[in-house]
């Protein structure tokens, strides 16, 4: 990759996670991956703010599919929307993601992402590095039937906050401030650069 210094090298990477939005994104800086992925209950704990709960997490999924990763690093995430304090996730049916969407509507939220990167092998020279971005996003005034005409779409019903910045809901948004790619699901920008970074084995 072009922010490599030679004689540096990219580990293998595995991607613990279901989301097409992280795979595309990994695709689009031409990182090379594979996927594996572990289902988790995501529930917050007792007294958890949104910056543990995603770290917790992201770290939690990817020591899951590391155990089945011989070689290589694992890189996990988990994204929240936050709105007054109150965590919104996958919303469970079209009701409850008119409900989110109402209430972000006219509104700043934030975004929390939690990434955790565990090497395996001889690529475990240093321990799991795990952190978290966040981005605030306001959303336009909408009505009724704007929100059921999107959420009629489907297109809200994988997603935290119950929208994809990077599809239809792009149209909901009115500022940012932050991470854009953070808000799909990944800080790619410094997912890559704790890559970059990672100490090659000593035989490499």
């Amino acid at each position: 990759m072009f922010w490599l210094c030679p004689p540096h090298r990219l580990p293998p990477l595995v991607l613990a996670s279901a989301s097409p939005r992280r795979r595309e994104l990994l695709e689009r800086v031409g990182l090379s991956f594979r996927v594996s992925h572990a289902d988790l209950d995501e529930e917050p704990l007792p007294g958890e703010g949104p910056a543990a709960l995603v770290e917790r997490l992201a770290l939690e999924k990817g020591t899951v599919v590391a155990r089945g990763v011989a070689e290589g690093v694992v890189l996990s995430a988990d994204t929240v929307v936050v709105l007054d304090g109150r965590l919104l996730g996958k919303p469970r049916d079209a009701a409850e993601a008119c409900g989110m969407l109402a209430q972000l509507a006219g509104r700043w939220h934030t975004v929390y992402t939690g990434y955790a990167l565990q090497g395996r092998g001889t690529w475990a020279t240093t321990p799991p590095r795990v952190g978290h971005e966040t981005t605030r996003v306001a959303f336009h005034p909408l009505e009724a039937c704007q929100i059921e005409a999107y959420v009629a779409t489907g297109e809200p019903m994988d997603k935290a906050g119950a929208y994809g910045i990077q599809d239809g809901g792009a149209l909901l948004v009115r500022a940012l401030e932050g991470d854009y790619f953070n808000v799909m699901g990944l800080p790619v920008a410094r997912v890559g650069r704790e890559l970059a970074a990672w100490p090659c084995p000593a035989f490499a």
